[in-house]
């Protein structure tokens, strides 16, 4: 899988509506995945549609998935159908992993440090592996060591392998024994003050559907935006030790705030997802 792809898998900038392609990826990675796998043109129209979508910013946004990798056409039922590239399986059961299971780690836990070395001669490569680090949520020790919770070594390894850059990095799992208190050096690994507000957008953004009532259309709409936003965060803050983060870190906030939507929302949205695709 290319980086470009895997910005498609793992989500949007925050902040701004998703663009039709990360709703894709979350309506395949939640709902099409677990009905088979594969879905009809029409009625992936019909579901973004619910999402405000038109037909032809949806076919664009699947010929863009297509040509980066995440989505292949086939025929299915006499029709033109689509599923995900059987390479990316591994990406997306990590993704649940970190998405819907509890993903903070012990301070007792071993940290995964990814050292990478790379020859002149293939520079841009360097690029790539900052890139695809920053993107796992790994935070930067120096300019070629980078670091993250020890959870998350399978799927380090898993992406590494996917974009063809498994070759140039060493893996490692072990404990700290520096001087430095460690809360300072998280703080100097990973830019806190950054996330935190992208949890109080998520909790202000999404706290008012708690009380609210909706259709199975109207969960399945909700529920689709808010994974899709989740999704975001939770590789920027790769599962940090509590202890580690500010006292009243918000994250755990926003974190049972997901838990809520989503056992609320879910029922509801599968009920529509299972009514269009049958």
């Amino acid at each position: 899988m290319s980086p470009e792809a895997s910005d498609d898998v793992t989500g949007a900038a925050f902040g701004a509506a998703p663009r039709p392609q990360h709703l894709i990826v979350t309506v395949f990675g939640r709902y099409v995945r677990a009905h088979g796998g594969v879905i009809q043109v029409a009625d992936l129209i019909e579901m973004m549609a619910v999402l405000g979508a038109d037909a032809s910013a949806v076919r664009s946004a699947v010929s863009r998935l297509k040509r980066r990798g995440v989505l292949v056409s086939i025929r299915s039922g006499g029709g033109a159908a689509y599923r995900l590239a059987e390479s990316l399986e591994g990406v997306f059961s990590a993704g649940d992993h970190r998405i819907f299971e509890d993903r903070r780690a012990q301070a007792s836990d071993p940290w995964l440090l990814a050292s990478f070395s790379v020859p002149e001669r293939e520079r841009p490569l360097r690029h790539q592996l900052r890139k695809l680090l920053q993107r796992l949520g790994f935070g930067q020790v120096s300019g070629g060591l980078w670091i993250a919770p020890g959870r998350i070594a399978d799927e380090t390894r898993t992406a590494l392998r996917g974009a063809g850059l498994d070759g140039y990095v060493e893996l490692f799992l072990g404990d700290r024994v520096s001087d430095e208190p460690l809360v300072q050096a998280v703080r100097r690994w990973w830019d806190l003050p950054a996330i935190e507000p992208m949890y109080r957008g998520f909790i202000d953004g999404f706290r008012p559907v708690l009380t609210a009532e909706e259709t199975d259309q109207e969960a399945f709409a909700l529920h689709v935006g808010v994974i899709t936003q989740w999704r975001r965060l939770t590789y920027l803050d790769p599962g940090i030790p509590l202890e580690l983060l500010p006292e009243g870190w918000v994250g755990l906030e926003a974190e049972r705030l997901f838990a809520e939507l989503h056992q609320r929302l879910e029922p509801a949205a599968e009920r529509f997802v299972a009514a269009v695709m049958s």
